[in-house]
């Protein structure tokens, strides 16, 4: 018999794999907003292991799976060009580092840092992604205070329903992670899990 766990992470997985299949219909003209769609994707299951319906090891090995599924195309130089861009392993970066969050962290720490990559990042993706198409810059390349503008609000959100914690250390969380993913020295799928999980220590 399956146990319980097993149809909540099978519920979530089908949620992420019908977001996938989804935005493969929109193309890889929209391969910048795919990917953040996908982002928003897994935040059912980020709330299922809140609610203990996913455990830890079962949320963590499955997004390590996930990373080894979208790093072989990359590889093999065959990504799927909907949502994977050349010499871009962001997605990658994504899906390992939240991997290893639920492990490390204690579980509402670790949703109130997953909601941020997942929540924050994609609206602060398609907010760059619309202003520069806008205005004709690369929207592969730049970051604009707009689009952390949009990661500072939702971060603030999730800080002030997920942290136990002052107001003052709601708003430093949300600040340090806005500055951790725009920063243009490591790839803020890397820099934002990093910086949070060491957030921690001061909460």
């Amino acid at each position: 018999m399956l146990p319980s766990w097993g149809i909540y992470a099978g519920i979530a997985a089908a949620f992420i794999l019908a977001t996938i299949s989804l935005t493969k219909r929109l193309g890889p003209e929209w391969a910048w907003v795919n990917r953040k769609i996908i982002h928003f994707s897994i935040v059912p299951a980020v709330l299922m292991f809140y609610y203990e319906r996913i455990p830890p090891e079962v949320f963590s090995g499955a997004a390590f799976v996930f990373g080894i599924f979208q790093l072989w195309p990359h590889l093999k130089k065959r990504e799927f060009s909907w949502y994977q861009i050349e010499h871009n392993y962001g997605e990658v970066f994504f899906a390992f580092s939240a991997s290893v969050v639920p492990m490390v962290l204690p579980r509402e720490y670790a949703t109130a840092l997953l909601l941020a990559m997942a929540i924050s990042d994609g609206v602060t993706g398609i907010i760059r992604h619309y202003y520069f198409r806008r205005h004709g810059f690369n929207v592969k390349l730049k970051k604009h205070w707009t689009g952390s503008l949009g990661y500072l609000i939702t971060a603030l959100i999730i800080a002030a329903v997920f942290l136990d914690t002052g107001a003052i250390g709601k708003i430093g969380w949300a600040v340090i992670l806005t500055l951790a993913e725009y920063q243009g020295w490591v790839d803020d799928n890397l820099a934002v899990p990093l910086v949070g999980s060491v957030l921690f220590l001061l909460y």
